[in-house]
């Protein structure tokens, strides 16, 4: 099972490259594309979003359309095409449909990275494993995001090559994958389905709403308390380390604190920004970025596994592409909601305040679904 299990986890590895690892090579290509407005460049990082989350509401049809190993070899195929096919383009037209196709392969692909280990492995080794898969998914970014912005430092095009790292994917899938067919007559992907699992949806939205807001707007706010741009990427990089190392232990913490896990995300989403928002210092902008890397490494493997105990071996196909596309729904509506307020508050902290608004909000909400969250006896 080792196999099994490093090809799924390979899959994880690449989730997460989709927008943001493109970010250190906008300034670039902005200067390429000089004669296009920075909004659309910016869509470079966000338009793969909205493409998920429009494809993984097709999930359960592909699925009757191709078996397991197909389907992840197909949508592992368009990612490599699509990512590092933008290499060879020279308008922003052609970059942004890339783009957008590299959504699609990612929306085919994401709900196979959490539902095929709910499909092959039984719920006591579920915690485990997503804490695994969270954990890849993070080290994954970190390490797409470094190395796009060295290659960018050379040539933007070069940025995009990162997305070659599907092809080492592919040979482990198409290796060590079996090829069954994921959706049973009795899995359905509709409103009665989002009404059984809306506690996990919801949580899983309200974890990228709040996390969203310390990428978009770190940089920013240290800046204006003096730190330079080393300093400031150290730490953001830091906090996925953390986010890392909780995932690789969730198995352990789920064991040992399963009553208490489903409260990690929002009381420690809470403190960091507080902590942000009211010690505007370097050590209060490590302490807060630790914190928050804690409450992201604890959010995303308790709520994957929740879903996954629930929904059997039909979670692939019901509420892993929910999760998905509430995933990155949150990343999509994050700065749309917190900015507005922000700029009502009107002071430097003023996004930190609203994360904290939204941590109490999320707080109450793992408090009012605590029986639906609720994993059977060990």
């Amino acid at each position: 099972m080792r196999g099994l299990t490093s090809a799924i986890l390979s899959i994880s590895l690449l989730t997460v490259m989709a927008g943001a690892a493109m970010a250190p090579a906008l300034g670039a290509i902005q200067d390429y594309f000089s004669t296009s407005s920075p909004l659309v460049v910016q869509l470079i990082v966000s338009l793969p979003a909205l493409f998920i989350i429009a494809t993984t509401f097709l999930f359960r049809p592909l699925c009757r359309l191709m078996q397991t190993r197909t389907l992840a070899l197909t949508g592992l195929a368009l990612y490599v095409v699509a990512g590092a096919g933008a290499y060879f383009a020279n308008s922003i037209g052609l970059l942004l449909t890339l783009r957008a196709l590299l959504g699609v392969s990612v929306g085919m692909i994401m709900p196979l990275s959490t539902g095929l280990l709910s499909f092959y492995f039984p719920p006591e080794d579920q915690s485990r494993l997503m804490g695994l898969s969270a954990a890849m998914n993070q080290m994954g970014g970190v390490v797409a995001t470094l190395l796009a912005g060295v290659l960018a430092s050379v040539e933007w095009r070069y940025a995009f090559l990162v997305y070659l790292a599907g092809l080492f994917a592919m040979v482990l899938v198409a290796l060590l994958l079996p090829n069954e067919r994921l959706a049973s007559k009795n899995s359905r992907l509709d409103l009665h389905t989002l009404v059984r699992f809306h506690p996990s949806v919801t949580a899983m939205l309200f974890i990228m709403m709040l996390f969203f807001v310390y990428p978009t707007n770190f940089a920013l706010t240290s800046r204006s308390a003096g730190v330079g741009t080393l300093p400031t990427t150290l730490i953001m990089v830091g906090l996925d380390l953390v986010a890392f190392a909780v995932g690789l232990l969730f198995g352990w913490l789920m064991h040992h604190l399963r009553r208490w896990i489903k409260y990690a995300a929002p009381l420690f989403f809470l403190a960091g920004y507080t902590v942000l928002a009211f010690v505007p210092c370097v050590a209060g902008m490590v302490a807060g970025s630790i914190l928050i890397g804690i409450a992201n490494g604890a959010g995303v493997p308790y709520v994957n596994t929740i879903a996954s105990i629930k929904g059997g071996r039909d979670a692939a196909v019901t509420v892993m592409p929910m999760l998905s596309a509430a995933l990155y729904l949150g990343q999509f509506v994050s700065p749309l909601i917190v900015s507005p307020l922000a700029s009502a508050i009107g002071t430097t902290n003023a996004p930190y305040l609203v994360a904290m608004g939204l941590a109490v909000l999320f707080l109450l909400q793992a408090y009012l679904t605590r029986r639906h969250h609720a994993l059977p006896p060990a």
